[in-house]
């Protein structure tokens, strides 16, 4: 089952404009994130689904494909869905390019739960909360998971059903689903909570979620970045 690794990278971010090609370690923020994904064992291809012609000219002279997508996407997995198109695979998986520290082996993780779990069209991972963790904070997404390993809800407030766990934001999709997803209409709690992902439970369709040890970072703002600069240069200077 072949697998494409899709990152949608986009210079409008609203918090943090241009953040995709931000270079203070000597490489674009989402070059990062293509080699991370590249270096999943699992994954066959990686495609970065971007905006304009800057990211696609920065992924390429790193050795990394690049396509150009429409500007006005409403989200990530509609501007994965035009960067796919003609494009053969049986799983897509989607990396965030603000995402430079996931760790190739959760995305193996994520493809291997999809693989296992045939009644289910995306599976996404999950994570224990960790003692910083305040279960009240809306900007931490909760899913709460059935005893098949499949996702009963999810929510942005404390889910009282199910196994309750931290959202990681990781999705796999079959490449047959992304056809179907970009069809169906928005439903109420998504736009409510502004979670994607309640638009494909919300329409009756299943995710499989895996759960691993510890999430990873994404970066929303500059003082992120910052951070993570600093941790990257740290590394490689030894």
């Amino acid at each position: 089952m072949s697998v494409v690794a899709v990152i949608p990278a986009r210079l409008a971010s609203t918090r943090f404009p241009r953040k995709a090609l931000a270079d203070a370690t000597g490489l674009p923020l989402v070059v990062h994130a293509c080699r991370q994904a590249g270096a999943a064992s699992l994954v066959d291809r990686v495609l970065v689904a971007a905006d304009g012609d800057e990211i696609i000219e920065a992924v390429e002279a790193h050795g990394f494909e690049g396509v150009r997508t429409d500007p006005d996407h409403p989200n990530g997995t509609s501007r994965i869905h035009e960067a796919m198109a003609g494009i053969d695979c049986d799983i897509v998986v989607n990396v965030q390019g603000d995402e430079p520290e996931i760790d190739p082996a959760h995305i193996d993780t994520a493809v291997n739960c999809l693989r296992a779990h045939d009644e289910c069209s995306v599976a996404t991972l999950a994570a224990p909360f960790t003692p910083l963790d305040d279960l009240e904070d809306e900007n931490l997404v909760k899913v709460a998971i059935d005893e098949h390993g499949r996702a009963v809800d999810f929510s942005r407030k404390v889910i009282d059903r199910g196994e309750l766990h931290r959202h990681v934001g990781l999705y796999v999709y079959r490449r047959t689903f992304l056809d179907i997803y970009v069809n169906l209409p928005p439903t109420g709690p998504e736009q409510e909570q502004r979670l994607e992902q309640l638009r494909i439970t919300g329409h009756g369709y299943r995710v499989a979620v895996a759960v691993v040890e510890e999430g990873w970072a994404g970066i929303d703002t500059p003082e992120q970045y910052e951070a993570f600069a600093k941790r990257w240069n740290e590394r490689s200077e030894h």
